[in-house]
C-alpha cells in the first residue's frame, strides 16, 4: 500500500526532472552560435558618432567570423591545422609544407577534393590549403588580428581594397559558410562579412 501511494510522487518527480532536462536543452540550443543569427549590418552602427569608434565596431563584429573555428582552423598558430568545431589537431597528422598545400608526401589534395564529401565529412575546395604562417591568428585577440590583417607583410601582400574582395568574394573563404555535414558555418553570410569589411575600410580601418 505504501508503494502504491509513492507511485504518483515518483511519476511527478520524473516529470519534473524530464522538464528540467528539456529546458536545459532548449536553453543551450538558443544560446549556441548557430542560433545567434546574422551578422549586424553596417547601418546598424549609425548611432556611433565617432568615426574611429564606429570603424572599430565594424571590425569587432567581423571578428565573430575571424575567430570562428571555420577560420582559425586554417589560420593556426603552428604548422598543423585544426579540425571541427572543437578545434582539435588535424588527424592524420599533417604539416603546412613550404607553400601551405602540405608536404610532398602528404598533400592537402590527397584527401581534400574539389567539393565537400559529406558522407565522409571531408571538406573540399579546388584550392584547399592552409593560410601562410604570417597570417596565423589562432589564439590572438580581435585587436591583434586587426593590426595583422592591415599589414601587407602579414596578410599575404594585400591592400585594404584587396581585403574587401578576399573576405567578401573569395570562394575558399566562402567555404566557411557552406562547410558541409557535421561542421557549424561561420556566423552570418559571406556577403554580410564583405559588407562589414568594406564599411571598416571606408571608415579608416580603425582597430578595436
Amino acid at each position: 500500500m505504501k508503494s502504491a501511494r509513492m507511485l504518483p510522487v515518483l511519476v511527478l518527480a520524473w516529470a519534473l526532472a524530464l522538464g528540467n532536462i528539456l529546458t536545459v536543452g532548449i536553453a543551450v540550443h538558443a544560446e549556441s552560435p548557430a542560433a545567434a543569427g546574422s551578422l549586424a549590418a553596417p547601418e546598424s552602427f549609425g548611432s556611433i558618432s565617432n568615426p574611429d569608434q564606429r570603424s572599430a565596431a565594424f571590425f569587432t563584429e567581423l571578428g565573430k567570423v575571424l575567430t570562428h573555428p571555420r577560420c582559425t582552423n586554417c589560420h593556426p598558430a603552428t604548422d598543423r591545422p585544426r579540425q571541427g568545431d572543437l578545434r582539435r589537431l588535424h588527424e592524420p597528422p599533417v604539416s603546412r609544407g613550404p607553400d601551405g598545400f602540405g608536404l610532398a608526401t602528404m598533400q592537402c589534395s590527397s584527401c581534400h577534393q574539389e567539393t565537400n564529401f559529406d558522407p565522409g565529412r571531408m571538406p573540399g575546395h579546388p584550392l584547399w590549403h592552409l593560410a601562410p604562417a604570417e597570417m596565423a591568428w589562432e589564439g590572438k585577440t580581435i585587436s591583434q588580428i586587426c593590426a595583422q590583417i592591415k599589414d601587407p607583410k602579414r596578410n599575404g601582400g594585400r591592400s585594404l581594397a584587396d581585403l574587401i574582395e578576399h573576405i567578401g568574394s573569395d570562394t575558399l573563404v566562402g567555404w566557411a559558410w557552406a562547410p558541409g555535414f557535421g561542421r557549424q558555418p561561420a556566423p552570418g553570410t559571406q556577403k554580410e562579412a564583405g559588407a562589414l569589411v568594406e564599411a571598416w575600410v571606408k571608415t579608416g580601418a580603425a582597430c578595436p
